[in-house]
């Protein structure tokens, strides 16, 4: 202030000497008036439930920034709007005062106020989860069942309800566990209700009617063998032979309660299930077996599955884990961009200028042994019949990400490793589920007290070649999936690499409409518009540079450079290129690489250039239908969802996860609205239907 004062002096000094002007005091901004949080209150929310509620405040100078401290977990709020959104967790039941902080733009001093307001959690409703209960068989061990339940407050006390009890011999615990021998047989199913209670402050309690059936006898009891089914393919011969033990031989077998097998398979009467699938998916199915013993026989009902792959697809044989080998599979079609061979390919008119300016930048393999930094992207394979479908809050791109349920363990790792609770970089989340097919790919992760948010997130079919919206970004700048362009250690092992590597660029082209990219990208990040690099653009190593003398792991990275090349899928430093960290890695050989300059590359012709203004437009896809096989049902009942759509390259229900074909079964445990997701290169379709449970 003391400059301030110094010039008022010497303008009131000339004035008074007849100036014909006064000179002008630096202009601030005066609060019209004291800024304060008008919001009085926050509406409740429910775990799991999607949150969304506006902070308000009035007075001082717009525009506002707004803080939050203490929400419950889960909860987030927007810097710039004072949205409150999230998806609350399991740990944030209860009420909390919030203490919401908003700051106005007045100059030189900000205002600041603050309210302490409170905000209630409640549990999601309790529901009964178990739909089913195995048979038994009398004078044998019961198998071992606990009755599940979700919502409300953990932990559950299951009873009988009154007037229900279970066969002689069993029991069930307030665990919900159901064990013991059964006494006899029954002539038919036991109807049981089952009631189970929470531990909330005020508990909450949900039924289930469940059906019990004991065969056989307690000193010949049959038993159906394997309990487990392999997989099958579609198009492919399929056999497996079913066998019965106990009771009297010759044992006859056939479907039961009007089931049936895969399309394709067939049951005979001596047990032998085969033929050619021709429809890809997941069959349940009930086996009738019965022996010879006079006169009467006895009898088994047995409960199995087959899981029929797509044709020319092998999910099922990855191992599981963090890291784990897909065992040779490679994902999505031969004929997908990052499978495609462009050893031959012509090079494009651009390439020598690209590459002069490049020249001088090395590669640099951006992966390592674990002891030496855990670099890279990591990767976990699950088994989505095991690890259960959670939703992942979106948080800054949802209108361009997959919002459904991801089937993520709690234990899957994140790029770079982060504490909870922390970001630190790009924080990719890849999950790759080997049972139904499918990839799921988040970024910028976080798992925050037992919650899950991203940035965004994409899921890729790993049966075909997605075709995701131009213009839409993936967990990947270019709107690629990650996973198929990292160099993994399991391939490399193996002798060879089929697929082109992820690489980055410092610098991609830049306009007004966000920057240009070429397919296979579908999204451009470009941040200099006097560059030729284009994101999506495909760089290849020379036929004619050797690589001899490098070690023969190396040596498997550098024949995919040349023969399946590179893709810039993202900005970051020079020639970078991706993989997963492996304990295996010999880091010290992967520095052989570094010693080759980018002037050893030739760029690979790069089809049309688009940015977001003259990226190709058409239609989006077209729901005809979307139907419930029933609209009111009791907790627990399958349901059937249909619908039929064209013009679709992928599709989800939000609430199930990932879908092909035309229908799935759901077993809606409260009243629950399904939306279908219909995605194509131009955009996506949705379309809604309600199951009301009483």
């Amino acid at each position: 202030m003391r400059n301030l004062d110094t010039s008022l002096i010497v303008v009131t000094v000339v004035c008074l000497g007849g100036c014909g002007s006064v000179s002008k005091t630096p202009t601030m901004t005066v609060p019209a008036s004291n800024l304060t949080v008008t919001a009085a209150s926050l509406p409740s929310g429910t775990v799991g439930a999607a949150y969304s509620s506006p902070v308000t405040a009035s007075g001082g100078t717009t525009p506002y920034t707004y803080s939050a401290s203490n929400l419950p977990s889960g909860l987030t709020i927007n810097g710039s709007t004072g949205a409150i959104t999230g998806t609350p967790a399991q740990n944030s039941i209860g009420t909390a005062s919030a203490a919401i902080k908003v700051t106005d733009s007045a100059t030189p001093s900000s205002q600041s106020a603050t309210s302490n307001l409170s905000i209630t959690i409640s549990p999601a409703p309790l529901a009964v989860t178990t739909t089913s209960l195995p048979g038994g068989i009398a004078g044998s061990s019961y198998p071992s069942t606990t009755l599940q339940a979700s919502g409300g407050v953990p932990p559950y006390t299951w009873v009988l309800a009154s007037g229900s009890n279970l066969p002689a011999g069993l029991s069930l615990s307030p665990t919900g566990a159901i064990s013991g021998t059964p006494a006899a047989a029954s002539n038919g199913p036991y109807p049981l209700s089952f009631v189970v209670t929470d531990s909330f402050t005020t508990p909450e309690t949900a039924r289930a009617a469940l059906t019990l059936t004991i065969s056989g006898g307690s000193s010949g009891g049959l038993t159906l063998t394997p309990a487990t089914l392999a997989n099958a393919t579609v198009n492919v011969s399929y056999s497996a032979a079913l066998m019965a033990a106990g009771g009297v031989a010759p044992y006859a077998f056939s479907l039961a309660n009007g089931t049936s097998l895969p399309a394709g398979l067939t049951l005979s009467s001596s047990g032998t299930i085969s033929g050619t699938p021709t429809t890809a998916g997941s069959t349940a199915f009930s086996v009738d077996v019965v022996d010879s013993t006079t006169p009467t026989p006895l009898s088994l009902t047995g409960n199995l599955s087959i899981t029929v792959n797509p044709a020319g697809q092998a999910c099922g044989n990855m191992s599981m884990g963090n890291g784990a080998s897909l065992n040779g599979y490679v994902p999505f079609p031969s004929s997908n961009a990052w499978n495609t061979n462009i050893a031959s390919s012509a090079i494009d008119p651009t390439s020598a200028a690209i590459i002069t300016v490049l020249t001088g930048s090395n590669l640099h393999p951006d992966f390592s042994n674990v002891v030496d930094g855990n670099y890279g992207i990591p990767y976990v394979v699950v088994d989505s019949s095991a690890t259960p479908g959670i939703p992942v809050t979106m948080n800054t791109y949802p209108s361009e990400s997959d919002i459904t349920l991801y089937p993520i363990p709690i234990t899957a790792p994140i790029e770079g490793f982060p504490a909870e609770c922390t970001a630190t970089g790009d924080n990719h989340l890849i999950v790759i589920d080997k049972t139904k097919c499918w990839i799921y790919e988040t970024w910028q992760t976080q798992l925050c007290n037992g919650a899950w948010t991203a940035a965004n997130g994409a899921i890729w079919d790993l049966t075909s070649t997605e075709r995701r919206p131009y213009g839409w970004t993936s967990a990947d700048a270019a709107g690629l999936p990650i996973f198929p362009g990292l160099v993994r250690y399991d391939e490399v092992a193996a002798g060879a690499i089929n697929h082109a590597i992820r690489m980055t660029l410092a610098q991609t082209k830049s306009d007004s409409n966000g920057g240009y990219f070429v397919p296979p990208a579908t999204h451009a990040a470009g941040n200099n518009s006097s560059t030729n690099n284009i994101m999506g653009m495909r760089l290849r190593l020379k036929a004619s540079f050797d690589i001899s003398g490098f070690s023969a792991a190396n040596r498997v990275i550098l024949t995919a450079m040349k023969n399946y090349g590179l893709i810039v899928a993202d900005n970051g430093s020079n020639m970078y290129f991706q993989g997963s960290p492996d304990a295996r890695w010999d880091d010290n050989g992967l520095d052989a690489l570094k010693t080759i300059d980018a002037s050893e590359f030739d760029v690979v012709r790069m089809g049309t250039e688009y940015d977001s203004s003259t990226a190709p437009t058409g239609a989006v896809p077209t729901i005809s239908s979307f139907t419930t096989s029933q609209t009111t049902v009791t907790a627990g009942t399958a349901v059937t969802l249909s619908w039929t759509v064209s013009n679709d390259s992928y599709d989800y229900i939000d609430v199930v996860g990932p879908v092909r074909g035309g229908s799935q079964t759901v077993n809606p445990a409260a009243t629950t609205v399904y939306t279908l997701n219909a995605t194509n290169q131009y955009g996506r379709s949705t379309m809604s239907v309600t199951v009301n449970v009483q």
